[in-house]
């Protein structure tokens, strides 16, 4: 099956939540993107009002073209439900690597102020070794010092534009380093780790974040629940 296919699979059943009056949350990527696109099918269709925290200016850009209201965050706490993809999903603990889209540390925040996290996949992000790319976000100021640093737990390096050489910035202006490590047995312990490194802002690491995970599989749709509540 196509993975934007199976994408738009899990981006179906989870736009099926949206409601009228909402405060959600939009991630970033191209799971978000194709989520956001049938967000707004479903609000003209259906003329709901919903209003919306973006984690990211791509992602603001194609809401407001489609007539997405957005909301001042800062004159919120609490969001009703943040819909999100990620790049690895460990459906046993439900952790989850997310960042490739670059967009990490706003992700974070408006999922930590979200009541759920919906996460929509397509199959090839369920592994059965949690692993692989771990996207940090850090200061440009003595970035290679952290990188260093980094160098301890895997292979790691600065992220360039996707059609370029130079460095990749964050809308917040920060690097991102990609660490990669194979093998993830404990993402408490690395989290904690990594955050008392000097430089390092936030990691792609979601712990006990997520509420529901669609995987857009080829036989339908499949839903899990967290099993930890």
């Amino acid at each position: 099956m196509d993975q934007n296919e199976a994408k738009r699979r899990a981006a179906k059943v989870a736009v099926a939540e949206i409601q009228g009056d909402m405060l959600i949350g939009l991630g970033t990527g191209s799971t978000a993107a194709i989520f956001v696109d049938l967000l707004i099918e479903k609000v003209r269709t259906e003329n709901l009002r919903v209003t919306a925290v973006c984690t990211s200016e791509r992602t603001a850009a194609q809401a407001q073209a489609g007539g997405i209201q957005m909301a001042d965050f800062s004159q919120h706490t609490t969001l009703d439900v943040t819909f999100d993809g990620a790049d690895v999903v460990d459906l046993t603990s439900f952790a989850l690597l997310k960042g490739l889209g670059g967009a990490l540390l706003r992700e974070k925040i408006v999922a930590q102020a979200s009541k759920r996290l919906v996460i929509m996949v397509d199959p090839s992000k369920v592994t059965p070794r949690f692993g692989g790319t771990l996207p940090v976000e850090i200061v440009q100021f003595g970035h290679r010092a952290t990188l260093a640093r980094l160098a301890q737990f895997g292979q790691v390096v600065i992220r360039t534009g996707r059609d370029s050489t130079d460095t990749f910035l964050t809308d917040g202006g920060n690097y991102i380093a990609d660490l990669t490590v194979s093998s993830i047995d404990n993402p408490d312990d690395l989290q904690t780790r990594l955050k008392t490194i000097a430089g390092v802002i936030e990691t792609g690491l979601f712990i006990r974040m997520a509420k529901t995970i669609i995987v857009g599989e080829e036989t339908g749709p499949a839903v899990y629940h967290d099993p930890h509540g």
